[in-house]
């Protein structure tokens, strides 16, 4: 019996390899997949936009390259490029720490929790651009209006998240701690906090692009930097190619916020994947 079990160890690990390398080939394969889907759609852009002559709305992808390669090469995208990024990350980082934390303690008292509901949902069915002009008149022009905007978008993202992952506890895993004799501190560490994770990074990505609007708006509505201004200029002179290259611009820093996001999850619940394996 101990020499079956020794003889099967090398081919479970082989298996486990031949996995790992599958699963690398696809990946590759999915990248090289999404840059040719990339490629062809770009390619039929420019060529709808040159044979049908409606440049003037939708550009083409070749004079969008040459409006960014001239902003970039002028310093003028990184200037404004900074203005947003700081309103987008601080912004992100204020809503998202605050989200977490009103989360888990409306969560884990239900009592406060159902007092306040009413309350939270009230101030969450306001349109929050709607209060953007409010800001203004609190915290002037400056980042600070920015900050507060985006942060108040992205608050209750990941807190109905967080707070929905922490009532969706499971129930037998606490009592089974309980019963050990666990204190709560650690069965908040143990089984709460593991098992909302899910929730709240499902909430930190659906905010990464309405932190990105809250910033840019607010610099629509009273701004002299940022992309939101680019955008605002751009549109004044009918400068089509200005207009989609600063879409161009949020689009790639969403998918960077995005990434990068995604590699804190996987490092986060690495062990939720050693669990599978």
């Amino acid at each position: 019996m101990m020499t079956e079990g020794k003889d099967m160890a090398p081919a479970v690990t082989g298996d486990r390899l031949e996995d790992r390398d599958t699963h690398g080939r696809s990946r590759w394969t999915l990248a090289l997949l999404r840059v040719g889907v990339l490629a062809v759609a770009l390619l039929v852009w420019q060529f709808v936009a040159g044979a049908l002559d409606v440049e003037f709305f939708i550009s083409k992808p070749t004079e969008i390259w040459a409006q960014l390669q001239e902003w970039i090469t002028s310093g003028y995208l990184l200037d404004n490029l900074g203005v947003t990024l700081q309103a987008t990350l601080y912004g992100f980082l204020l809503g998202a720490v605050a989200g977490i934390v009103v989360g888990f303690v409306l969560g884990l008292i239900p009592l406060l929790g159902r007092l306040l509901d009413p309350f939270i949902t009230a101030v969450y069915s306001l349109p929050k651009l709607a209060l953007a002009p409010l800001f203004v008149l609190w915290f002037g022009i400056d980042l600070e209006m920015k900050v507060v905007l985006t942060a108040v978008i992205v608050f209750f993202l990941v807190f109905w998240n967080t707070y929905a992952g922490v009532r969706e506890t499971d129930e037998e895993l606490v009592d089974v701690l309980r019963v050990m004799g666990a204190r709560r501190r650690d069965m908040i560490r143990k089984v709460v906090l593991p098992g909302s994770l899910t929730y709240i990074y499902v909430g930190l990505k659906l905010a990464i692009p309405y932190a990105l609007t809250g910033a840019v708006v607010g610099e629509l509505i009273a701004s002299n930097k940022g992309l939101g201004y680019i955008l605002m200029s751009a549109a004044g002179a009918f400068n089509t190619a200005g207009v989609m290259a600063a879409l161009v611009v949020l689009m790639l820093i969403a998918t960077v916020m995005n990434t990068l996001l995604n590699l804190t999850e996987g490092y986060v619940m690495r062990w939720k994947r050693a669990g599978r394996g």
